[in-house]
C-alpha cells in the first residue's frame, strides 16, 4: 500500500508522506560498485585541499622575502605551479564525481527497474503507474546531488578547513577564536533548516509523482478524452496537481535561499572580524603584516568549503528525500520465486485441479470474497469454457492458476501436483496466458513476440503470425517483422491486437492455453479464421477459454458456469441449456448467438 495517505477528497498539499526515512547510509549499496572512483576522487580531494592550504603559506613567505630585500623567483615560481596543480586536480575530481553520480543514477535505475518488474501483482493493484515511472526518473536524479554537491567534496573540504584552523591557529589563536564563535552560529541556524528541507523535498517529489500519474492517466485515454471533450477538464485536474508541484518547490526554494544568506553574512562577518581585529593586532605590533594576510588568505580557505558545504548539505538533504521514496520500493519485497522446478507428470490424466479454492480480496473494512470454495477439473487434451456474468470470477481463476495470486485457501494442482511445489518460472512456463485487454507493447511486430520465446526465429514468427491470420499485416509494411506497432499497438485493429497477444502465447508452445476473451474484438470472418488456428494448435494441449460468444462454448468438451464466484453448472452446451437456467438466459441474452 501507497506510503502516504492519499485521499480523493483531500486537496493535495495537505496529503502528508508516512514512509521510511532515508540515511546517508541507505546510499552505501548503490555506491559499491563505484568504490575505486570514490577513493580516486577522494584521494584527489585531500591532494586539492593540501595543494590549497600550501598556497598561503607561501605567499606569506613571499611577502616576508619582500620585506627582506631577497629573491623571490622561486617562491613565485612554486606559487604559480600549486595554483595550476589545484585547478588540474579539481578538475579531474569534478570529473570524476560526476561521472560516479551519473554511475549512481544509472545503478539506481536499474535495481529500481528490477525490483518493480519482480513485485506482486497487487502492488500493482495498489498503485499509479505514473508515480512509479517518477521514482524512476527524478527521483533517482536527485541522488547524483550527493556526489557531485555532496559527499567527497564534502570530505575534501572538511580536511582543507581542518588543515586551515590548524594552521590559523598558529599564526593567531585571537583572531581564529573570533572567526570560529561567527562560524559556528551559522553552522547552527543551517542545520535547523535541514530537516525541515529533507521533509519539503520528500513531499515535492510526492506532488511530482502525482502529476505524472495524472499525466500518464490522461494521455493513456487522450482519444477517450477527445471523444468526450474533456480536454479542459483533464487539463485543469493535470494543473492542479502541477500547482501543487508548484507550491512545494517554491517551499524548497524559501529554505534553501535561508541557506545561502546565512553563509554569506557568516563570511562576512568573519572577514570583517579579521580586518578590524587583525589590523589593530599589527598596529600594536602583536602580529606581522604577513601573518595577516596570510590568515585572510587562510581564512578564504577555511570559508570556501564551509560555504560549499552549507550548499552541499541543503542539497543532500532534498536528495535524502528522493532517497526515502526509493527506498520504500526497494524495500518492498519482491514476488516469491515460488517452489523448485519439477518435472511434470504427464500420466496424470487431470490437467489442473481446484479443490475447496477460496480467494478474497482484502479491503479497509473486510474481506470480498471472489471465489467462494470451488471444487473443479480440466481433464489433459480437453477444451474448456468459463462464462458466466462479469464479476463472477472467471479471469481471477486464471490468474491463480498463473499464480498472480495466491488462493486465500484450498489447493490448486497442476497434473496431480500442488503448484506451490513448482517454482513460478517453470509453472508459467508450462501455460500460455492472452489477457483480455491483450496488450500490445510499443515497438514493433518483432519485439513483440519475441517476448513469448526470446529465441525464435524469423521464419517461426512468420509462421505464428499465419496461424492467427495476420500475414496480411506482415505484408502491408515493407519493413515486415520490423514494422512498429505504435503505442499501446495503435497502429493495429483491436482484432489485430487480440491475434497477435496469441500470437505470442502460442510461439512458446505452452501445454495450457489459457485464454481470455481471445475473440470477443473479431468480426465474423477473422473469428473463424481464429477458431481454426486455435483447433489447429489445440491438439494434444490443454484448452480453457473465457468467452461470451456462443460460437466459441458450444464445442467445448465441457463448459463451466460461475456466479458470484460460484460454480453453479457443469456439463456439455446441450446439458447445461437444460440444467442451468442462468446458462440458458446468457445463451440467450448475452453469449452472441
Amino acid at each position: 500500500m501507497s506510503e502516504y495517505y492519499q485521499d480523493p477528497t483531500q486537496d493535495p498539499k495537505s496529503r502528508e508522506y508516512k514512509g521510511p526515512r532515508a540515511k546517508l547510509t541507505d546510499l552505501v549499496p548503490y555506491l559499491k560498485e563505484h568504490r575505486k572512483t570514490l577513493i580516486l576522487a577522494l584521494v584527489l580531494s585531500v591532494v586539492g585541499s593540501l595543494l590549497a592550504l600550501g598556497q598561503p603559506l607561501l605567499i606569506g613567505q613571499l611577502i616576508t622575502a619582500v620585506e627582506q630585500s631577497l629573491d623571490i623567483t622561486t617562491l613565485a615560481i612554486v606559487i604559480v605551479v600549486l595554483v595550476i596543480s589545484s585547478a588540474l586536480v579539481g578538475a579531474f575530481q569534478f570529473y570524476l564525481l560526476y561521472k560516479t553520480g551519473e554511475g549512481v543514477v544509472l545503478t539506481t535505475r536499474k535495481a529500481l527497474v528490477a525490483r518493480m518488474l519482480r513485485l506482486p501483482i497487487w502492488q500493482y493493484d495498489r498503485r499509479r503507474v505514473g508515480d512509479l515511472v517518477s521514482r524512476v526518473g527524478s527521483d533517482s536524479t536527485l541522488l547524483k546531488s550527493v556526489l557531485t554537491q555532496g559527499l567527497v567534496d564534502a570530505l575534501g573540504g572538511l580536511l582543507q578547513f581542518v588543515g586551515a584552523i590548524i594552521v590559523m591557529a598558529f599564526i593567531d589563536p585571537v583572531l581564529l577564536g573570533s572567526t570560529l564563535a561567527v562560524v559556528f552560529i551559522a553552522v547552527g541556524a543551517i542545520a535547523l533548516t535541514g530537516r525541515r528541507l529533507r521533509t519539503a523535498t520528500t513531499q515535492a517529489q510526492i506532488r511530482v509523482g502525482e502529476m505524472s500519474s495524472s499525466v500518464e492517466r490522461a494521455l493513456s485515454a487522450i482519444r477517450t478524452i477527445k471523444a468526450a471533450r474533456a480536454e479542459d477538464r483533464e487539463t485543469e485536474a493535470i494543473n492542479k496537481d502541477a500547482h501543487a508541484a508548484y507550491d512545494q518547490g517554491l517551499k524548497i526554494a524559501r529554505l534553501s535561499a535561508v541557506v545561502a544568506p546565512i553563509a554569506q553574512v557568516a563570511f562576512n562577518s568573519a572577514f570583517i572580524i579579521v580586518l578590524g581585529l587583525g589590523g589593530l593586532r599589527v598596529a600594536t605590533g602583536t602580529t606581522s603584516i604577513a601573518s595577516l594576510v596570510t590568515f585572510v588568505i587562510l581564512l578564504f580557505f577555511m570559508i570556501g568549503p564551509l560555504i560549499s558545504a552549507f550548499g552541499a548539505y541543503a542539497s543532500v538533504m532534498g536528495a535524502l528525500g528522493a532517497l526515502a521514496r526509493i527506498k520504500e520500493i526497494m524495500d518492498l519485497e519482491e514476488e516469491e520465486p515460488g517452489g523448485q522446478k519439477l518435472a511434470r507428470k504427464v500420466a496424470n490424466s487431470t490437467a489442473i485441479e481446484f479443490k475447496q479454492v477460496r480467494f478474497s480480496y482484502a479491503t479497509d473494512d473486510e474481506p470480498k470474497d471472489i471465489i467462494k470454495g470451488i471444487d473443479l477439473k480440466i481433464p489433459r487434451g480437453s477444451r474448456v469454457a468459463l462464462v458466466g456474468p462479469s464479476g463472477s470470477g472467471k479471469s481471477t481463476i486464471f490468474s491463480l492458476i498463473e499464480r498472480f495470486y495466491e488462493p486465500t485457501s484450498g489447493t490448486i494442482l497442476l497434473d496431480g501436483q500442488p503448484v506451490t511445489e513448482f517454482s513460478r518460472d517453470s509453472l508459467r512456463q508450462q501455460l500460455g496466458y492472452v489477457e483480455q485487454d491483450a496488450p500490445v507493447l510499443a515497438g514493433s511486430l518483432k519485439d513483440n513476440l519475441l517476448l513469448g520465446r526470446a529465441d525464435a526465429t524469423d521464419e517461426e514468427l512468420e509462421q505464428v503470425l499465419a496461424q492467427v491470420n495476420l500475414s496480411d499485416v506482415l505484408n502491408r509494411d515493407s519493413n515486415g517483422l520490423s514494422a512498429e506497432v505504435g503505442e499501446d499497438g495503435i497502429m493495429l485493429s483491436g482484432g489485430e491486437r487480440q491475434r497477435l497477444a496469441i500470437a505470442r502465447a502460442l510461439l512458446a508452445s505452452p501445454a495450457i492455453l489459457l485464454l481470455d476473451e481471445s475473440t470477443s474484438a473479431l468480426d465474423g470472418p477473422n473469428e473463424q479464421r481464429m477458431r481454426e488456428a486455435i483447433d489447429a494448435v489445440a491438439h494434444d494441449r490443454t484448452l480453457m477459454v473465457i468467452a461470451h460468444r456462443l460460437s466459441t462454448v458450444v464445442d467445448s468438451d465441457q463448459i463451466i458456469v460461475l456466479e458470484h464466484g460460484e460454480i453453479v453448472g457443469v456439463g456439455t452446451h446441450s446439458e447445461l441449456i437444460k440444467s442451468t437456467p442462468l446458462y440458458k438466459d446468457l445463451a440467450k441474452h448475452q453469449l452472441l448467438v
